[in-house]
Order: C-alpha cells, then structure tokens, then sequence
C-alpha cells in the first residue's frame, strides 16, 4: 500500500511509535464548572436570540472565548498532547436544533483557533501539542428509524451528513486543526458519511492530515448502537486508513476493556486510542461521575502496561485532574508495539 504523507502533525506517528501520547478530558464537564447562564451563553451578540442557547456549548467559542481558551490551556498544562476543538456539536446538522446552523462554520473556525493559539503557547521543541478537530455523531441517525412504527423512517440523510461534515471539515484545518478525530460514533453510516466528507476534502485541497477514528460501544452488548460489534466496525472505516483506531465514551475505563482488547486483536496495523468516560454516573461526584483521578489513572495504566493502547486520555466527567493523573501513569510505559508494518509511515 501506498505510503500516506501527511501535510501537518508530521511528527505523531513517530511520537506514537515510542510513547504512549495524552489526549485532553471532557469539555462539556469543564464548561459545567463555569456555571454560565443564559445570559453568559448569549453575548452581547445573540442577547436578542428568539430561543433558549444555554446548553449549546459551541457556541460558547463565539461569545466566550476565553472560557475555551481556558479549559484548553488547563488541559495542557495537565500533560495533554492533543486537545479537542470545541466543535463536537458544531455541524449545521446538530446547530438546527437551535436555529444556528447558519453558523456553524463560523464555530468550527473560531474553535480551531482558539485550540490552536493555545498548542501554539504552550509547544516546545521536545513536545509539540496537537489539534484534534472534533468531528461528532450529529443528535440524528441515518441508519436507525426515529418511529418505531415506520421502519423505514430516517430523519437525516447521508447526502445531509456529508455536506455538513465537508463545512466543518475545511473550517476546522483551516483555523488550524493537525489531526481530524471522528469521535463518539453510535452509528457507522454516520460515520461513513463524516469519513467520505473528510476524503472528498482531501482531495479536493491537496492537504492530507492524520485521521483518528473513535466508535462507542454503549452497554455490555459490546455494539455501537447502530448494532455493529467493535471488530466489524473496524473493518466498516478501516478503509479510510486512520492514523488510530480506538473507543471512547459510554463506559468507564474497567468495562471497556475487553472491547479494547478487541481492537488491539483485529487492528494489527494501526494505533490504538482509548478515552473512557470516569466510571459511571454519580449524580453526588463533582464530574458527575464516579470514578477519581487515581482510580482512572490506575486502570488506563493497566491499558498501557499490557501494551494496548498509544493515545490515552479522558470523556464525560474528565477533567485536567484526571487527565495529569493518566499522563504521570502512563509516562514510563512505552506504547503498543505494531506487529505488521505501519501503513501510514511517510516513504522514506
């Protein structure tokens, strides 16, 4: 196969075949700390908006720039390699629930560099800092009915998914994103549409980034919700040729074990990423969650230590607690070896 060349975050693959790289935590748990109201979410832009936007987090990258700007920074102060652009819910598919989806390139834009001013502040020589732009599920599926009395009921299309995704995507690299991560995926078809958007843009502007893929296994069935197990997921994206492969969400670190395992069996040829939520909920925790700093670390090293994982770190009720306590655990602790050749190795 074709060696890939990658026109930015050149330096990854080589980090990942010697160490175990940290990704950020939970934004939407960090903005929750804020406690931001209505009137916090508005601005002095959208102060006269007809509907309710608290909740709408990306748009917090507009009218609060610098509460993102924080979390990020808090982020990478904890060890983060890679942090996340705000931008998970900023497809103009996900944006129509609020009547913003006219901004929704807007968002991805601001979002990217805001991320990327803050790797840009706090990336040395010896360790560089990444952006990940996040690519979200949509709070719609192509593949499943929305009424349980017409099967064949589809509430989004896969023409719909592709062209949001393809704004998002060229906003994203062009406010400065390194890595595309196509994250929290319930539904395959969703993703596909999110992974032929990302193609077509490749090929379109010349630019080629890394790509990291991140499906969710949503209970102890060991499927995605669109019904796939995590093997023929992997072979249902494999195509796209991802610099990682990985799972994230749903479950804490103890109960995704097994499906990282799993992983780690089928995807001899690519690197694996794993960021579990911080156990399960818990109401009367601070994250909302039940499961400490230490408590997270000690099993994500587990992860490390049996060799399954290159890129760790934090989901829902994370924080740069969590996430400092992961990358201390892991530093020593080289990262999962690839057996077959890497595919996405620059020619020499």
């Amino acid at each position: 196969m074709k060696p890939v060349t990658y026109t930015r975050a050149q330096a990854l693959p080589g980090i990942l075949a010697h160490r175990i790289a940290i990704l950020d935590g939970a934004m939407g748990t960090m903005i929750q700390r804020f406690k931001l109201g209505e009137a916090q979410y508005r601005g002095e832009r959208f102060k006269d908006c007809h509907r309710d936007v608290k909740g709408n987090n990306e748009l917090l990258s507009l009218t609060r720039p610098d509460v993102i700007a924080d979390i990020h920074e808090r982020y990478l102060a904890a060890g983060a390699d890679l942090i996340e652009t705000n931008t998970f819910g900023a497809t103009s598919v996900a944006q129509a629930d609020y009547d913003m989806a006219h901004l929704a390139i807007e968002m991805n834009l601001a979002s990217a560099r805001i991320a990327r001013a803050a790797c840009d502040k706090y990336s040395t020589p010896d360790k560089p800092r990444f952006v990940a732009g996040a690519l979200g599920p949509t709070p719609k599926t192509a593949s499943i009915s929305p009424d349980v009395n017409d099967p064949g009921a589809r509430n989004v299309s896969f023409e719909e998914l592709r062209a949001a995704y393809y704004d998002q995507v060229k906003a994203l690299v062009e406010g400065g994103a390194d890595v595309l991560l196509v994250e929290t995926i319930f539904d395959t078809l969703n993703a596909k549409a999110a992974l032929f958007a990302i193609e077509e843009y490749f090929e379109v502007s010349g630019e080629r980034l890394p790509l990291i893929i991140s499906g969710t296994v949503t209970d102890a069935s060991g499927r995605i919700l669109s019904g796939q197990t995590v093997t023929a997921f992997w072979h249902s994206v494999r195509h796209a040729r991802p610099l990682a492969i990985g799972l994230n969400c749903a479950l804490g670190a103890a109960l995704m074990r097994p499906y990282i395992q799993e992983l780690h069996r089928v995807a001899p040829d690519t690197f694996i990423s794993c960021y579990p939520n911080a156990g399960l909920p818990n109401p009367m925790s601070d994250t909302g969650f039940d499961e400490t700093p230490d408590v997270t670390a000690r099993l994500v090293r587990e992860f490390a230590a049996d060799g399954l994982v290159n890129i760790v770190g934090g989901c829902c009720g994370t924080t740069p607690d969590h996430i400092g306590a992961i990358a201390q655990a892991v530093a020593p602790i080289p990262g999962r070896t690839l057996p077959r050749a890497f595919f996405y190795k620059e020619a020499a």
